[in-house]
């Protein structure tokens, strides 16, 4: 697929992952990485699918989403670049209860099971950097549950705008209110409410879709534990992003 114009050229290494592997590890697995789109709305895999590609977003948002038969569904976990999706491939699973679907649209790069398996059984860095993710993906799945268990909705949503600005690496998210409620598990009423709280404080700006952090530090002060101990094992277990200068 051909760039476009006024974009910044596509890099695998983008991707937190594949930017930390040694470049023996990175070389042997290039040429099988398939670049793609994710468009607002793509699942990119549904509920007990069986699993053939893992999926290394270089930007954009893929929630993780579990579905009730009434028809509700609440978001379990989120994953930027920082991550991958499709951990059934190595975890012996072959599928996954939950859905998974891009909440912020962008780009990812592709691996084939046969090829994954063949790394997990070479036992390379590859291997150690997607257990380690895992392990980050599991403790924030199960911040998650605590999470909507245990504190109100406006804490919720300021985890959740922190969370995902954190992936974007911007000030700014377009997402309906309604998308989010869905996300979240909870009224729109209860999303509405909360984020006009945010804007009397002057911490969000919210027009037209686009809601536009004003005072970060702020919105830090209004966010449950629940953010700071999913971030600091994502710190721990992850590489950290290399910030580049303007």
């Amino acid at each position: 697929m051909l760039n476009t114009t006024n974009e910044l050229p596509h890099d695998p290494k983008q991707n937190l992952i594949l930017a930390a592997l040694p470049e023996e590890d990175y070389e042997r697995i290039l040429p099988e990485l398939e670049f793609i789109a994710m468009p607002l709305g793509l699942r990119v895999g549904e509920a007990g699918d069986h699993i053939n590609f893992l999926h290394f977003p270089t930007s954009g948002i893929v929630s993780l989403i579990y579905d009730l038969e009434s028809g509700a569904s609440s978001e379990v976990a989120l994953v930027g670049n920082e991550g991958l999706v499709g951990i059934s491939i190595f975890m012996g699973g072959e599928s996954m209860p939950s859905s998974t679907e891009v909440q912020s649209p962008g780009y990812a790069y592709r691996l084939s099971r046969k090829v994954m398996k063949k790394e997990f059984a070479i036992g390379g860095q590859l291997q150690r950097l997607s257990l380690l993710y895992t392990q980050a993906l599991i403790c924030q799945t199960s911040q998650t549950a605590v999470c909507n268990q245990h504190h109100s909705n406006d804490q919720r949503l300021a985890r959740w705008l922190l969370m995902s600005l954190d992936r974007m690496h911007d000030n700014k998210l377009t997402i309906t209110q309604a998308l989010i409620a869905s996300l979240l598990g909870v009224r729109r009423e209860s999303v509405t409410e909360a984020a006009l709280k945010l804007q009397k404080q002057n911490i969000i700006t919210y027009t037209r879709g686009v809601i536009k952090i004003l005072d970060r530090p702020k919105l830090e002060a209004q966010v449950c534990e629940c953010y700071e101990v999913v971030k600091q094992e994502y710190d721990r277990l992850l590489p950290r992003p290399v910030i580049k200068k303007s």
